[in-house]
């Protein structure tokens, strides 16, 4: 992992479906999970959900905090 996808996490924002618009930080636990058992989509965008799928399955949100501030 590189430590800009942290950022990029904070800033990017959902490109299409339920949620789109909304920040990939800020997308549902169970939202995440349904790409986990159906598939992430290609790409960047597929790469970053599954390390932010990552961080909400483990609890570190917490992590992004200090850079949503920045």
């Amino acid at each position: 992992m590189n430590p800009e996808d942290l950022l990029t996490l904070v800033r990017m924002r959902m490109p299409f479906g339920k949620y789109e618009g909304r920040l990939l930080a800020d997308l549902p636990g169970p939202y995440l999970a349904w790409f986990a058992r159906e598939g992430f989509p290609h790409g960047e965008l597929g790469r970053l959900l599954a390390l932010m799928h990552e961080i909400d399955h483990n609890g570190l949100g917490g992590l992004l905090e200090p850079l949503r501030r920045s």
